[in-house]
């Protein structure tokens, strides 16, 4: 039964959000997470882009479509709020990170930590990831069952801690970091919001403790190697400085870090698989692309070389399209508000559905459909709204890293098509998790041949 989110102040003019609210708590939780896009077109069909519902145990306003993304995303009167909407999810684990934070607070640190995704700080960090992206491909083991998430983020991991925190680690150190963040990610979608041992809460607040610690236990090397001009995000962060002299305290440090270091290899490895899945789906484009690689006749591409690798770019981004790893945006409503006519109470979270805006009828044609040429010069479909293509978010909170990840996609992906192929079962549909960032259930598993050297 249809019902309202709240009646609209008398001559105001707004609409009220409709919605079917289900179950108080749980609401419809369930079944978007089984089937986020097949419940968002429904939504989208029965109440137009502005509707409410449950949603982990919020009312939730899930606001559908690039011109309700725009309107929440750009935040034009302040009544979108990031640090609150995060915080409910992944607060305790990811307490204070960037994206966590607001207002003046979020654009003061956001000015300190630009300092550390700088042009030429990207280059040193190419520069420094390259031997660790040539070893670690190198020593994949071809044959059948390889599976593509599973190596590519342990890749992205040991390049993470090589060029983010420059810490030597052996493997099991290694293991028990990686660990720690997977669990910190996965416990933001918990059912159970409470430290029940065994259960994804209580795995996430353990995991968050085991990262302070290791942190807080280099910060003082890292302070030092930042004054002697340390090359790493670690040693950055600890000597970033604004024009005036703002510089962050060692929480802001370990928090930021916390945050990035997820925020690199999961995204990272979720776009790099979802790339793998759609090359192996589609041969005639792994062997478009690992011709460009070819042509390119350099082991080792420089910084400039990568606008080169236009085929690499447009898979990336309509692999982006079909699964952004950050699949949807979450604000909490400050102060009451309208989007596109609707009044929005405060107190109400918003959702910004990535994954489901990404694949809808009315701004893409053919959307459920790879079709990378969609962001060839000739075609870009994405140019038809700002946010019909968004999946680093918007506005004052766009991803901070969002050309360091375009960079280390394209690098890792040239060192793999250069030296293997890798294919599916023709009717292979991989099994996604959309329980929490997206990824395959089964690893996704390959076959992987190693390819002829000349």
């Amino acid at each position: 039964m249809t019902s309202v989110l709240a009646p609209p102040p008398q001559g105001s003019g707004l609409k009220p959000v409709p919605g079917v609210p289900g179950v108080p708590y749980i609401g419809n939780t369930l079944a978007v997470m089984r089937d986020p896009i097949g419940m968002a077109r429904k939504r989208y069909e029965q109440y137009g882009p502005v509707a409410w519902g449950w949603l982990l145990g919020q009312r939730t306003c899930t606001v559908q479509g690039p011109e309700a993304a725009e309107v929440v995303l750009v935040n034009r009167d302040k009544a979108f709020a990031n640090g609150p909407a995060w915080s409910y999810y992944i607060g305790p684990f990811f307490k204070r990170g960037i994206m966590l934070l607001d207002f003046e607070e979020h654009l003061h640190h956001r000015r300190i930590m630009q300092q550390a995704f700088t042009p030429a700080r990207l280059r040193a960090y190419m520069e420094a990831m390259a031997p660790g992206i040539v070893k670690g491909v190198e020593a994949w083991e071809p044959g059948s069952g390889f599976k593509v998430y599973d190596h590519v983020k342990q890749l992205t991991l040991d390049l993470a801690v090589d060029v983010f925190m420059g810490v030597e680690l052996d493997g099991a150190e290694r293991a028990r970091i990686n660990g720690a963040f997977i669990d910190a990610v996965r416990a933001g979608t918990a059912y159970v919001r409470f430290p029940v041992p065994g259960l994804r809460w209580h795995r996430g607040l353990r995991a968050r403790k085991t990262l302070e610690e290791f942190f807080y236990r280099h910060l003082p090397a890292k302070r030092r190697e930042g004054s002697a001009g340390g090359s790493d995000l670690f040693a950055a962060l600890c000597a970033a400085e604004t024009d005036d002299g703002q510089r962050f305290g060692d929480e802001d440090v370990v928090n930021h870090m916390i945050f990035a270091l997820m925020a690199a290899h999961d995204t990272t490895t979720i776009t790099l698989t979802a790339m793998a899945y759609y090359l192996a789906k589609f041969p005639e484009w792994q062997e478009r692309l690992r011709e460009e690689s070819l042509a390119l006749g350099k082991a080792r591409p420089s910084y400039d070389d990568l606008d080169s690798l236009t085929g690499i770019d447009m898979v990336m981004k309509e692999s982006l399209r079909m699964l952004p790893p950050v699949p949807a945006l979450p604000r909490k409503v400050v102060k009451d508000t309208s989007i596109l006519g609707y009044h929005v109470p405060a107190g109400t979270m918003v959702v910004v559905p990535m994954l489901s805006n990404h694949h809808m009828a009315d701004w893409w044609p053919d959307p459920d459909r790879f079709d990378p040429e969609r962001f060839s010069p000739e075609r870009r479909e994405d140019k038809i709204h700002k946010y019909a293509w968004a999946p680093f978010g918007g506005g004052a909170h766009k991803c901070i890293g969002l050309y360091f990840a375009g960079m280390q996609v394209r690098t890792i992906l040239h060192q793999v098509l250069q030296r293997y192929r890798w294919s599916v079962p023709a009717r292979y549909e991989w099994p996604l998790d959309t329980t929490s960032l997206p990824s395959p259930k089964d690893g996704l598993p390959v076959r992987l041949d190693r390819l002829e050297r000349p």
